[in-house]
């Protein structure tokens, strides 16, 4: 298994729903790890590990994108 780490940005309307903490693993059989967040009202930034097959963690990081969300690797 592999596991990588990126950086998260999320639209304010997205901030309610538990696309990391629940849909990740259910929907693409990834264990999603949040590392750090901050959350506003109006923003959420999250710094996440996701661990998986690498078909899967590529499958969760464009579902991410394709709800909105703006997805950066973090580089060790």
């Amino acid at each position: 298994m592999a596991t990588r780490k990126y950086f998260c940005t999320f639209p304010q309307h997205l901030i309610s729903e538990p696309i990391v903490s629940y849909t990740l693993g259910a929907k693409f059989g990834v264990i999603p790890n949040i590392r750090a967040a901050s959350i506003t009202d109006t923003l959420a930034l999250v710094a996440v590990e996701i661990e998986g097959q690498d078909e899967a963690i590529d499958r969760s990081v464009a579902y991410l994108r394709e709800r909105g969300v703006r997805v950066e690797d973090m580089k060790d």
